[in-house]
């Protein structure tokens, strides 16, 4: 009863506030949720919020940023938040009532502003796929405490170990497509970023000191320019259910046929695939090839709530992909046997590389450059140095040693 009282206490407050001009932001944005010992995060969702947010923004020398997903409750997913800090300002921005992110693009991909994230790489997928945005001049936290040897690098683990903050992990499955989001919901998205720039700077600091900054740099710039890369289309996404591949040709078809029904459903119900079928079942139902619903009822992770709902389409899909021309099998990309064989002692180098600074291999070398380095096989420092461009510091620091491996 008491926990009711103080939810409703909660929703009347910030209606106060949305209503009282002389409560809003210096900016004219609403301060919506009021943490202890922090200054109220700004909820931004319309245009003109956006655009004072943006006008302040422009100003700093960096910020930090973060997205939030609905990966696990839509399908497409889509970015459903954007947090921004500043010292003395968190924003949070939705994109769901915003009819688009105009003003934001520009400062994120102006080079003369740094980006700090952490964990950047999925942050950057999200952004150019939603909203065409290209992000320049990048800080990941998580990068820099890899590069550091720390041995815990979660968001979580590095503010309580810098600044005694605590992230409550029990949002992290939480549906950011609904609105309204709930007070501490959106103070839980606001604890991502506004520890983040301090956090840098600290990092910053011991990456100085370490004589690792000039290197982290261009790490950081190498994950930036991964968002050039042209986007693979997946037209035979099933071939990547476990397993898909030991299939006879028919049975491969009839697997393709419940994967296009799977994928058409997800959509219309928006929801992430596996919530509608999963993996092991497509691959239980094409095995089995039932041809009524008895046979289907008799399946492995077949409930009867899934055969009731969906067992006529289920069948007719496992029809359809019987009769249907079998799909042609994906081309090999398995690499020749010396290819395979400089890979290894390239990544035996790596292990020991790493081993020396206490680091994880991928801080020494990326995996796609090592793969790159095993398949062009240079037989000299210049054809390697192209090879290694984007990351310069790492060729100069292992080149030679890079050779020595090749030329075994």
């Amino acid at each position: 009863m008491l926990f009711t009282a103080f939810i409703l206490w909660i929703v009347h407050f910030c209606l106060f506030l949305a209503d009282s001009p002389a409560r809003t932001h210096p900016l004219g944005i609403i301060p919506f949720v009021l943490a202890p010992g922090l200054p109220p995060p700004c909820w931004i969702s319309e245009t003109a919020q956006l655009e004072r947010a943006a006008d302040r923004l422009k100003d700093e020398p960096r910020f930090a940023v973060d997205t939030e997903s609905n990966s696990l409750h839509a399908y497409p997913e889509h970015v459903c938040l954007v947090q921004i800090s500043i010292p003395g300002a968190d924003y949070l921005i939705d994109p769901l009532a915003l009819s688009d992110l105009g003003r934001l693009a520009p400062l994120l991909e102006d080079p003369g502003i740094e980006k700090v994230f952490h964990a950047v790489e999925y942050d950057l997928i999200c952004l150019k796929r939603d909203f065409g945005i290209r992000v320049s001049r990048l800080f990941d936290t998580r990068l820099a405490a890899r590069m550091l040897g720390r041995a815990k690098t979660g968001l979580g683990d590095l503010l309580a170990e810098e600044f005694g903050a605590h992230l409550d992990k029990r949002f992290q499955r939480a549906n950011w497509g609904a609105r309204p989001l709930p007070p501490d919901l959106l103070d839980y998205a606001r604890m991502d970023t506004h520890y983040l720039l301090p956090l840098r700077d600290r990092l910053h600091d011991t990456l100085i000191t370490a004589g690792l900054w000039d290197e982290a740099s261009e790490l950081f710039q190498y994950f930036a320019g991964l968002q050039d890369r042209e986007e693979e289309v997946e037209q035979e996404g099933f071939w990547r259910i476990a397993n898909s591949r030991r299939l006879p040709p028919v049975k491969a078809g009839v697997l393709r046929e419940l994967y296009l029904l799977r994928e058409r459903l997800a959509r219309e119900w928006d929801r992430p695939p596996f919530k509608v079928i999963v993996d092991e079942t497509l691959l239980a139902i094409a095995q089995a090839m039932p041809k009524g619903l008895p046979d289907l009822r008799a399946l492995p992770g077949v409930t009867d709530h899934l055969v009731r709902r969906l067992g006529n389409p289920i069948l007719g899909a496992v029809d359809l992909g019987r009769q249907s021309p079998p799909p042609p099998r994906p081309a090999s990309t398995h690499a020749d046997q010396e290819t395979i064989s400089r890979y290894e002692r390239l990544r035996e180098w790596r292990k020991r590389a790493a081993r020396k600074r206490l680091v994880d291999s991928d801080v020494i070398l990326p995996r796609e450059i090592l793969w790159l380095i095993a398949r062009q096989a240079p037989q000299d420092l210049q054809p390697l140095r192209d090879l290694m461009s984007p990351l310069n510091h790492r060729f100069q620091a292992y080149g030679r040693e890079i050779m020595e491996v090749l030329q075994q």
